[in-house]
């Protein structure tokens, strides 16, 4: 069985019928189409992790018009630049909301950037699909959740780091701004209050940062058993190719990150990150039949020296969970695709099982990955399938 047909039996084949009362809406929806937004940065300091969740939901809305549509409408796309700056994106989100009337919008990588944006969708009453793993801690009727929140990502790849590689003390490294400081307080608790571990270091880098000289002797001189990372998008460049330039190859220092993927291996360079670990729900070396297809279709549109991240993956999926919100509500109206949303479940989807939780996050797995020098990651652990908690009881 394809890919797309899972999801067609996943959305239903039967599908309310195309009517005109679904364009009493007041979104942008004719008999023929329906208009959504994309929304991300494809310039600045985020384009080099945000690119690929563009070309993962356009992929997916080429492939649902292929398949006829969303209630036989084909769907068109409004795409604007967040430009990695917060503002802007509230103000693309104004525009898409309250001029463009687009029926959802698949967009935002950082918590700064959603964040900037949420009280635009709450007031306009808007649908964002948001793929980003990040610090939970929140719950919208106007957000899904695509990627995972702390509980399924952070605490569940500090526990390994103990069980698996004994990990007691703790160097704690983040990008400045909210997800990496909220990812590190949620992290700090759990060392230190679970673990019973220690943190000896913690540093923060504005966002493009690309010296790191002063942190990379400070870890040599704290010897951590673990380095414990969220540097986000340019900056990852400077940071892993210094710390391979000083020697501090992850055979001598472990490091556990939770904000590199395919597409940041790209930028860095396989040689930087040989050794290094990343916990997410997805790697493209993942031996599924559904990931397989995903990523046979996604070189075949790309070429094929595309790779494919975790939030890629994830901005894959949205798209598809619209789709059978929308068929299984027979509306494009908001609030009855967020009713028809929840306990949907998809078997094979690229990273495997899934379920939309009533708390808008999705049941997964965490994967911890160490990464090769072709840029790939080997799998080197698996979790059972974790029901979402983004306001896990104690870390908040």
């Amino acid at each position: 069985m394809t890919l797309a047909a899972s999801v067609m039996l996943a959305t239903g084949a039967n599908a309310a019928p195309a009517t005109s009362e679904v364009n009493t809406t007041g979104l942008a929806v004719t008999d023929d189409t329906v208009t959504v937004g994309i929304l991300h940065s494809l310039t600045g300091t985020m384009a080099i992790s945000e690119t690929g969740s563009v070309q993962a939901e356009k992929l997916a809305i080429e492939q649902i018009n292929a398949q006829g549509g969303v209630l036989g409408r084909q769907i068109k796309i409004i795409q604007e630049d967040g430009a990695s700056d917060w503002p802007t994106f509230a103000e693309k989100s104004h525009k898409l909301l309250e001029r463009d009337k687009v029926a959802t919008v698949f967009g935002c990588w950082t918590s700064a950037s959603r964040k900037a944006v949420l009280p635009v969708f709450e007031k306009d009453n808007g649908l964002l699909y948001y793929p980003t793993f990040y610090e939970g801690l929140e719950e919208s009727h106007n957000v899904f959740y695509t990627g995972q929140e702390a509980t399924q990502q952070i605490l569940a790849g500090l526990n390994w780091a103990h069980d698996k590689l004994g990990a007691k003390t703790f160097y704690l490294v983040g990008s400045d701004y909210i997800w990496p400081r909220t990812s590190m307080k949620i992290a700090r608790k759990h060392i230190e209050n679970v673990l019973h571990g220690k943190v000896v270091g913690e540093e923060y880098y504005p966002l493009g940062s690309t010296q790191f000289g002063s942190l990379i002797n400070k870890i040599k001189l704290k010897k951590p058993d673990l380095v414990f990372g969220a540097v986000v998008g340019g900056s990852n460049v400077a940071w892993f190719k210094q710390l391979n330039a000083a020697g501090l190859t992850f055979k001598k220092q472990p490091m556990l990150t939770i904000s590199v993927t395919e597409d940041e291996v790209l930028g860095i360079g396989g040689e930087n990150v040989e050794g290094l670990y990343s916990s997410m729900k997805y790697f493209q070396s993942l031996d599924l039949p559904g990931n397989k297809e995903f990523v046979a279709a996604f070189k075949k549109k790309y070429g094929e020296d595309a790779v494919i991240g975790d939030v890629t993956e994830s901005a894959y999926l949205g798209p598809w969970l619209w789709k059978r919100a929308v068929e299984a509500a027979g509306s494009f109206d908001v609030d009855k695709v967020v009713a028809a949303s929840p306990d949907m479940e998809w078997d094979n989807s690229p990273h495997g099982y899934l379920k939309v939780d009533k708390n808008h996050h999705l049941w997964m797995r965490t994967r911890i990955g160490q990464w090769k020098a072709d840029g790939q990651a080997d799998v080197v652990w698996e979790s059972d399938v974790i029901k979402p908690n983004p306001f896990p009881e104690g870390y908040q």
